[in-house]
């Protein structure tokens, strides 16, 4: 589950160490090492045209699309500096921006460099065996008529977003590379949903056998829930606000038609984040619930205990009496001593357990 992408993130925070000295700009890769290649697809299309590729580095376009084009350019993986290193020397980007693409920890954000927005947030989605959600870093670079994603590994939730381009279904094919940009941000924003279903199915889990037990795999299942909407809250939080920047922001690469679209991502965010808050109230509650069972029950244990102690408190004392061994006790010379005095113990646990149950004490 997402607590994968909580180690995720306490490996890259340690690896931070670096970059510890080096100038501004430095490329350094924080991040998973990955044994398999990076991958570079391109999509470049018109309303009356598409071309689909995958490419290798020296086949990555230096001349921009014409008017009328869009050119989507994806990268898969990046472990491999020198593909990020040549893809910012052709689009020109800011060395600082390769450096943010390079360090997957980053906050989500956007920032304006007047020819391109740079725009980096969380991706989550299952995996293929659709019980793991994996977690990682997308950063997207919005040009005049151009789009440039950068992933951590391949696997995404942009596949209806490609056979739209294929089939020229909806609004695409249509207009222009803003539009892609807001549905490339749709796409991570929708799936988004589908990993709070998946939490809200675990938290109704919990919540179901916390009627039927409490033990100690019950309180680990509570906290690894609490750790992903946590997790969940550090992704989406920020979010909003880099939403908010891009309705509010004048630049001309971003159409006021698509503006519109945007203000819709910006409510499901606002959604999410209610959903989120709603489910750490809900796991938080589970806790206090988990934690009055536990109590309760140690203290259903510690009232039959003390009163069984209590009951032979008074026994004991009996008990005690007569285990001395004076010489002159009257008592033991009678034939019937030993019968009574256990007559007389058994008579005042009698009482001492009615006395209980009249007090309603169990």
């Amino acid at each position: 589950m997402l607590c994968e992408g909580c180690e995720r993130m306490k490996k890259i925070i340690k690896s931070r160490t670096q970059k510890a000295g080096l100038p501004p700009g430095t490329l350094v890769h924080l991040g998973e090492r990955r044994e398999d290649s990076s991958r570079i697809n391109i999509f470049k299309y018109s309303e009356e045209n598409l071309e689909e590729k995958e490419i290798k580095i020296g086949e990555i376009p230096e001349k921009l699309p014409g008017e009328g084009e869009v050119l989507w350019v994806n990268i898969d993986g990046l472990h491999e500096v020198e593909i990020i290193e040549r893809i910012g020397e052709i689009f020109s980007l800011h060395p600082l921006v390769l450096e943010d693409i390079l360090s997957t920890d980053q906050r989500p954000k956007v920032e304006d460099y007047g020819e391109f927005l740079f725009l980096v947030l969380p991706m989550f989605y299952f995996s293929t065996d659709e019980d793991t959600i994996i977690a990682e870093q997308v950063s997207l670079i919005l040009g005049n008529n151009f789009i440039i994603s950068f992933q951590e590994q391949q696997g995404d939730v942009f596949s209806e977003l490609r056979r739209r381009l294929r089939t020229k279904k909806g609004l695409l094919r249509r207009r222009g590379a803003d539009y892609l940009f807001y549905g490339l941000l749709d796409s991570i924003v929708d799936a988004y949903f589908l990993i709070l279903e998946k939490v809200g199915e675990d938290i109704e889990a919990i919540d179901d056998l916390l009627l039927e037990k409490t033990d100690s795999g019950l309180l680990r299942e509570i906290h690894r829930v609490k750790r992903e909407m946590i997790f969940l809250r550090r992704s989406v939080w920020p979010l909003r606000e880099a939403i908010a920047k891009l309705e509010r922001r004048e630049t001309t690469l971003i159409s006021e038609s698509t503006l519109i679209y945007l203000r819709d991502v910006y409510d499901h965010v606002i959604q999410i984040i209610e959903a989120v808050e709603t489910s750490r109230d809900l796991i938080s509650g589970i806790m206090d619930i988990y934690l009055s069972t536990v109590s309760n029950r140690m203290n259903e244990v510690m009232k039959v205990l003390t009163i069984i102690a209590t009951i032979f408190i008074p026994l004991t004392f009996v008990a005690g009496i007569y285990g001395m061994n004076f010489v002159f006790m009257p008592e033991l010379e009678w034939s019937w001593g030993y019968p009574l005095v256990l007559l007389v113990m058994g008579l005042i646990a009698l009482g001492m357990i009615l006395f209980f149950r009249r007090k309603r004490w169990f």
